[in-house]
């Protein structure tokens, strides 16, 4: 067991696999070719038209041990990938692997297929009950958390393989072209596919809307699909929507929000060519409004927003404030109706969004992101993936990418939730390491990295309420107490993969 840079404990082997433990979010370099799929030959009476999702598994020779991935796109709407699960454990498959770009709530369906062992690891962030079991010890799955900017690398460099990817696809013809802006189960932007699509030993347009030769626009090529599959449904675009994409209406949210404005105001960053990304929470949506006031009342007008898009970034740019929306994934459904008709709103792949070996990566050329935190530390370390109770319970998302793609990150969150503090002595699991993020943002006051004292003395010169952060920790547990550490044992249930495939923290099994 060795230390990381981070002080955090990492094993030399983890089930089979050689752990790489980080050292520091830039020295990691690539020391492979891009991975490759095989060629095939297809002749003008080929057809790629399939029957079923069984024919299409059938054809891609899955064998017990492969992988396959799905998007999710349609977060908690989607469908397919519990019926791939149920369909795979019908074949009799075993010891597979899900590759998809993330697991949510919906796909709790398939925790019997688990305890089955049809499916028995998942190599992506997992949101909700499927996480907290495996932390309680009452599901066995390895799990290996990505950024996706993280997943995108691990497909493009072959330490991922996927055997099948099975791209829903919203709106699809015969060959395989495809859309996520056009159909009944429209989700808009297609990002986390783009990558599945290129690397995938096979690739598998499934679609609720098979429509006449050819399809368009075309997000995703015929060339890069193998076979086509229609079902039913592909799921409900609704629940493209959750909770956490709506501005908060708490008074303490919104002073968070209006501290973070003006923290950006005060960095000098707010000026012509500005570039945004916020995070899908109540309160840095509510930081955006402020944004977009601030830009109003200084005539700045910005270049680009990216990320998971909303629909407050579709308004800034309809209004002006940004020429260019670069969308990984459409958050809400005006995102997908912008999408639709706008060539200002484009789609990216989270390749090109976040991975730190894509030599166009967008997150580099952001300015200021805002972000959430479930903890951070004095450091400024922050933890998204775990609760305070232990159990992983969230993906990272985008966080650390962006955290260290940006000019200045922001953490905007309560000073505590309940009766715990936020910020902690050390965080429970690292899942952005500190030497990325600039300033915690709570509505008791702001902390600033010790690399920016012209921005503390700005802060400081506008009134606003500048804290050292291990004097803001003391302030807070003056309040809260100091939290009971939570009790893990020994065992590492799941790894937390920093985005250059270095371990930047593991998650142990929680002591009950």
């Amino acid at each position: 067991m060795a230390k990381n840079s981070l002080g955090r404990e990492i094993p030399a082997l983890w089930r089979g696999r050689a752990l790489d433990p980080y050292i520091d979010p830039w020295s990691r370099k690539p020391e492979v070719l891009r991975a490759t799929r095989p060629l095939v030959r297809r002749h003008p009476s080929d057809s790629k038209l399939l029957p079923s999702l069984r024919a299409a598994l059938e054809k891609c020779e899955l064998r017990n041990g492969m992988n396959i991935s799905t998007h999710h796109h349609l977060r908690n709407g989607d469908l397919l990938l519990n019926l791939l699960v149920k369909e795979m454990d019908a074949m009799g498959l075993m010891d597979m692997g899900i590759a998809s770009s993330s697991v949510h709530d919906v796909h709790a369906e398939i925790i019997p297929y688990i305890r089955k062992g049809v499916i028995t690891r998942i190599e992506t962030g997992v949101n909700g009950l499927i996480a907290q079991m495996v932390s309680k010890g009452e599901l066995k799955c390895d799990i290996i958390v990505r950024s996706h900017g993280g997943r995108a690398r691990s497909l493009v460099t072959g330490e991922v393989e996927v055997d099948a990817a099975f791209i829903a696809a919203p709106c699809c013809d015969v060959t395989g072209n495809m859309n996520g802006v056009h159909g009944p189960s429209a989700c808009g932007s297609l990002g986390y596919a783009y990558t599945d699509a290129r690397y995938a030993k096979k690739v598998v347009a499934v679609t609720d809307n098979l429509v006449r030769y050819p399809a368009a626009p075309i997000s995703i090529s015929q060339s890069d699909v193998d076979y086509v599959v229609q079902i039913e449904s592909l799921g409900d675009p609704k629940k493209i929507v959750s909770t956490t994409t709506r501005v908060t209406r708490d008074p303490a949210g919104l002073l968070i929000a209006k501290y973070a404005a003006e923290v950006i105001h005060a960095s000098g960053l707010l000026k012509d060519g500005f570039s945004f990304q916020t995070g899908a929470g109540g309160t840095s949506l509510a930081v955006a409004d402020n944004v977009r006031r601030l830009m109003a009342e200084n005539g700045v007008k910005g270049s680009f927003g990216c990320g998971g898009i909303t629909g407050y970034f579709v308004d800034m740019l309809e209004e002006g404030y940004f020429e260019t929306l670069f969308d990984v994934q459409c958050f809400d459904n005006k995102a997908v109706d912008s999408m639709r008709r706008n060539p200002c709103h484009r789609e990216i792949s989270a390749d090109l969004y976040a991975s730190p070996f894509n030599r166009g990566c967008v997150a580099n050329m952001l300015d200021c992101v805002i972000l959430g935190a479930t903890e951070v530390d004095v450091d400024f370390n922050v933890n998204v993936n775990t609760e305070s109770s232990g159990y992983l319970l969230h993906n990272t998302g985008g966080h650390c990418d962006v955290a260290a793609g940006a000019k200045l990150a922001i953490v905007v969150a309560p000073s505590m939730r309940g009766r715990l503090p936020v910020v902690r002595d050390a965080v429970t699991t690292v899942t952005t390491p500190g030497e990325t993020v600039d300033v915690i943002v709570t509505e008791r006051g702001i902390c600033v990295s010790d690399k920016h004292p012209d921005l503390v003395a700005e802060l400081r010169r506008r009134n606003l309420p500048v804290k050292d952060i291990r004097q803001f920790h003391e302030e807070i547990t003056k309040v809260t107490g100091k939290p009971r550490p939570v009790e893990f044992e020994d065992e590492i249930v799941a790894l937390v993969e920093y985005r250059d495939g270095s371990i930047i923290d593991v998650i142990r099994k929680v002591h009950e």
